[in-house]
C-alpha cells in the first residue's frame, strides 16, 4: 500500500510540473503575441508578384536579346577553340565559358532588378507601407501593389 502511494505521489508531482511548465509557456506566448499583434496593427504590409514585375519590365526583351547573342557567340567561340583540345582542356574551357556567361547574365539583369526594387520602394513609400513581401511567401493578407509598380516601371 505504501508503494502505491509513492507511485501516486510521483504521478501527481509530474502532473503539477507539466501544468506549471504549460502555464509558463502559455503566459510567454500571450505576452509575445500581444506585441506581435500591436506591431502588425501599426504597420502596413504590401505584397508584389516579383516574377510578374520582372517579366513585364520594359527592358527585359532587350536584355534577353543581348544575353541570347552572348550565348550564341560563346557557343561559336567554344566550338572553334575546343576543336583541337583534349577532353580535360575542353571541360575546363567549357567551365570558363559558363562562368563568363553567368557574369554577363548578372551584368545584364542586375539593372533590371535594381529598377524593380526602386519602383517597389517608391510605390510603398507613396502608399505608406512599411513592409513589402513577395506574393509567393504570403499566405493571407497584405495590400497587392504589383499593378502600381508595373505602371511606375513603364
Amino acid at each position: 500500500m505504501v508503494q502505491l502511494e509513492k507511485k501516486h505521489v510521483k504521478i501527481i508531482s509530474v502532473l503539477v510540473a507539466l501544468i506549471f511548465i504549460g502555464s509558463v509557456v502559455a503566459l510567454a506566448l500571450t505576452q509575445s503575441g500581444s506585441g506581435i499583434a500591436s506591431a502588425a496593427s501599426s504597420s502596413k504590409v504590401g505584397v508584389v508578384d516579383y516574377r510578374q514585375l520582372l517579366s513585364q519590365h520594359p527592358k527585359l526583351q532587350e536584355v534577353n536579346n543581348q544575353m541570347q547573342q552572348a550565348v550564341t557567340e560563346a557557343q561559336k567561340e567554344f566550338e572553334t577553340k575546343s576543336a583541337s583540345m583534349g577532353e580535360q582542356e575542353k571541360a575546363d574551357y567549357y567551365n570558363q565559358t559558363q562562368e563568363r556567361l553567368q557574369v554577363k547574365q548578372q551584368e545584364l539583369f542586375d539593372p533590371i532588378q535594381k529598377s524593380v526594387d526602386e519602383a517597389v520602394k517608391k510605390v510603398a513609400d507613396t502608399k505608406g507601407l512599411s513592409v513589402v513581401l513577395d506574393k509567393s511567401t504570403v499566405v493571407y493578407g497584405g495590400q497587392d501593389i504589383t499593378n502600381d509598380v508595373v505602371s511606375r516601371l513603364k
